[in-house]
């Protein structure tokens, strides 16, 4: 599938709309692309996370990248539009790979006793960042889904990716040696 942008602005989307990936013409703050734009964000986040990364993080967060893409185009063909059929769609192998990798990654980790607050390392803050987001992304994907058809594979990479940001968020933190914890009530 290749992609040629010949021109950035296309003055299409100055009234307010946007057009789908099956050709359709949507409010701007419909709840697609409210989810698909949620995403996207999720995605800017991890690319500041990676100007953090190890090696082999920053090859994760690359793949988690690509795929984040993916499901935009996902989102931006409904499922019952023109061009479903020739969509391309998360698929239940990207699902897995982020379970392998957490499974890996949480096997080195010490058991958590408390919560964990966003920070440590700065990596690991903007691994925060990037799951909060992706937590959004998810809650509006759910949300779309309780009105329109989505591929529930989408909704399932959402769930797992947070989970992956959280536990490569530890990893990051010298495995979770510099995971800052919650203390409750410790500033009353």
């Amino acid at each position: 599938m290749a992609v040629h942008l010949t021109r950035i602005y296309t003055r299409g989307g100055d009234k307010g709309q946007t057009s789908l990936g099956d050709g359709s013409r949507v409010a701007k703050q419909s709840l697609r692309v409210e989810a698909y734009g949620t995403v996207d964000e999720a995605n800017a986040a991890i690319g500041l996370a990676r100007l953090h990364a190890d090696t082999e993080s920053d090859a994760m967060l690359a793949r988690i990248q690509n795929d984040l893409f993916d499901l935009g185009a996902d989102l931006c063909t409904p499922e019952g539009g023109r061009r479903a059929n020739d969509a391309l769609r998360i698929v239940a192998s990207q699902v897995e790979r982020l379970e392998h990798e957490i499974d890996a990654m949480n096997a080195s980790l010490r058991p958590l006793d408390s919560f964990i607050l966003p920070g440590g390392t700065p990596v690991a803050a903007y691994l925060h960042l990037a799951r909060t987001v992706t937590r959004r992304a998810e809650r509006l994907i759910c949300a779309l889904a309780a009105e329109e058809t989505v591929n529930p594979e989408a909704v399932k990479y959402l769930n797992r990716l947070s989970d992956h940001l959280f536990v490569l968020g530890r990893r990051v933190n010298d495995n979770g040696a510099r995971d800052v914890l919650w203390q409750p009530g410790a500033t009353r």
